[in-house]
């Protein structure tokens, strides 16, 4: 079948059609017929030809053209599409009798009476017979154009979709495939994982469902819209739909943790002094908060007010049980919390599930202590150091338990301590408080010749015990972990030495670091490090300057911007 034989505005009609019927671009099923005209062309010419076709948007003309552009001679490979400067000459004589030639130089077309010689990167152009299609060519013209045309749907639904993640979608189920649901979502289909569902719920083909819309990735067989019902996120959507507060930024939502299915806990914020954040969020009668519950398949829910102050939120969070004592070990991104023996299962929960949600909420490790066990703990305490001070100092009990009580808790404090401190305890006066301070020191002493006496024994060198920083106790530690010399030292991570934790697959994990036991924090190490690698000449001082002014300029800047 020859292209002119057939009706020339068909094509523009058949164009038409098939971008109303897949919603895209007239352009884009034209631009396919054009390649698939083209490539049908090239089997006709041949392969190594550089056949363009050209579809008049009006008329419907498809104008088929042979081009060869001008390359250097000694990257002519393709004689067919490619021509030399010397090559090109005979072609700039004007238009020959009988054929339609073109010259584009930049992509612009010249008169070939104005141009006097070629250059590289020109490009020659003639009109040629359009080809008859046999049913094969004819057939993979209509491949070509069905798989540009998919191209283009799946580019329209990943550009519709992919601004709508972490939005809250409605649809309609097709099928439920090993679990997972199919969801027409009425541009394309999206899928809800079987783990992304609320406990068993399960649903039937025209079942409308509502789901927040997790994440949308541009893949081979086009987009693919990934949906969730478990997701925090999904409540956080579903109460700025019923709360007008929420979705006016009058009252902020803070954090949200799910059992999903069970039971939530949600912080809420707000920013007028004449809201109840809770109040708001509840509702007359419950009417808001119900709304949520019923969609999530009756999940409980806990709305708890919002406090910067960590511990009074962990104290909210962990309602409807009472606490008695929060400590909050902020390096450690842990909190202790000691409750009533009666209150410890209020407060953990069925399964867990109270403190779990707590520590999903707060972002903190949470330990539960009762009061009679944090008791325990502290008289053990207490008689630990208590049994230190009385076999390192030789005191008698008593004497042990002051300096305990006084605060007290190992060897460096009493030895270094201004001595107006010691003189505060009962019974203390200047002559026993110095007479304690030096046999704390004298046995710190012993201590510390014994440490570096087993540190060079194991081959430590002496660019690392006069460094200053590091106490022969800390010697000792590297020396036991491999490392001998400045070198090693300056080779050493921030965390391998202060320790620190490593969250995986969402449990975090404590890892120790060889100084850590004598209280060396994160930011200490680092500055050891970075001193121990000027002194090796590894890092020049003047770089660090430069980076901190770098620094606090972009922050002066970022300043005057907020401003």
């Amino acid at each position: 079948m020859a292209i002119t034989s057939a009706n020339q505005l068909e094509l523009l009609q058949t164009a038409e059609a098939v971008a109303r019927e897949k919603m895209i671009d007239p352009g884009l099923v034209i631009e396919a017929m054009e390649e698939s005209l083209a490539r049908a062309a090239k089997s006709r010419y041949g392969a190594e030809m550089d056949i363009r076709v050209s579809i008049d948007r009006k008329t419907g003309r498809a104008t088929f053209t042979r081009v060869r552009t001008v390359v250097p001679e000694e990257e002519l490979e393709n004689y067919q599409a490619e021509l030399t400067v010397d090559q090109a000459k005979p072609y700039f004589e004007p238009a020959k009798s009988g054929r339609e030639e073109f010259w584009y130089r930049d992509g612009q077309l010249v008169d070939l009476t104005e141009v006097k010689t070629p250059e590289v990167g020109d490009e020659f152009r003639e009109t040629v017979p359009p080809v008859d299609m046999g049913r094969i060519a004819a057939q993979s013209a209509k491949q070509v154009i069905l798989q540009k045309v998919r191209e283009a749907e799946r580019d329209r639904q990943y550009e519709e979709f992919k601004d709508r993640a972490g939005t809250i979608i409605n649809g309609v189920v097709k099928r439920e495939e090993y679990g997972n649901v199919i969801v027409d979502v009425g541009a394309g289909e999206a899928i809800l994982r079987r783990n992304e569902k609320i406990g068993r719920e399960s649903y039937r083909p025209n079942d409308r469902i509502r789901c927040f819309v997790k994440d949308v990735r541009r893949e081979t067989r086009g987009p693919q819209i990934f949906l969730s019902r478990t997701a925090p996120e999904f409540m956080a959507e579903l109460f700025k739909m019923e709360v007008p507060e929420i979705y006016d930024g009058i009252i902020e939502i803070k954090a949200v943790a799910r059992d999903p299915g069970s039971r939530a806990k949600i912080g809420v914020v707000s920013y007028d002094n004449s809201i109840d954040p809770v109040g708001a969020c509840v509702g007359m009668r419950g009417s808001r908060v119900q709304a949520v519950v019923n969609e999530l398949q009756g999940e409980k829910i806990d709305i708890i007010p919002w406090n910067e102050d960590m511990p009074t939120f962990l104290v909210n969070a962990l309602q409807p049980a009472e606490v008695s004592k929060v400590v909050l070990d902020e390096d450690a991104e842990r909190i202790e919390v000691v409750v009533p023996d009666d209150q410890l299962s209020l407060a953990i929960g069925r399964r867990g599930q109270n403190v779990r949600l707590a520590s999903q909420l707060t972002g903190l490790d949470i330990d539960i202590l009762t009061e009679e066990e944090e008791s325990q703990r502290r008289q053990a305490e207490f008689a630990e150091r208590t049994k230190l001070f009385m076999d390192t100092l030789d005191l008698d009990e008593f004497f042990a338990q002051l300096l305990v009580s006084e605060g007290f808790t190992n060897l460096e404090e009493v030895a270094y301590v201004e001595l107006d401190e010691l003189l505060v305890i009962d019974g203390v006066d200047e002559a026993t408080a110095q007479e304690l301070q030096a046999r704390a020191r004298d046995y710190l002493d012993a201590l510390n010749r014994k440490a570096l006496e087993n540190a060079k024994e194991m081959g430590v060198q002496e660019s690392l015990t006069s460094f200053e920083g590091l106490t022969p106790q800390m010697i000792e530690a590297l020396a036991k972990d491999g490392v001998l010399t400045l070198e090693d030292f300056a080779t050493c991570a921030d965390w391998e030495l202060a320790g620190g934790w490593t969250t995986v697959d969402g449990e975090r994990s404590k890892d120790d670091g060889v100084l850590e036991p004598f209280d060396v924090g994160l930011e200490e190490a680092q500055n050891m490090v970075m001193t121990a690698r000027i002194q090796l000449g590894w890092v020049d001082p003047a770089d660090l300057v430069s980076d901190e002014d770098e620094d606090e300029t972009g922050e002066e800047a970022t300043e005057e911007a907020g401003a």
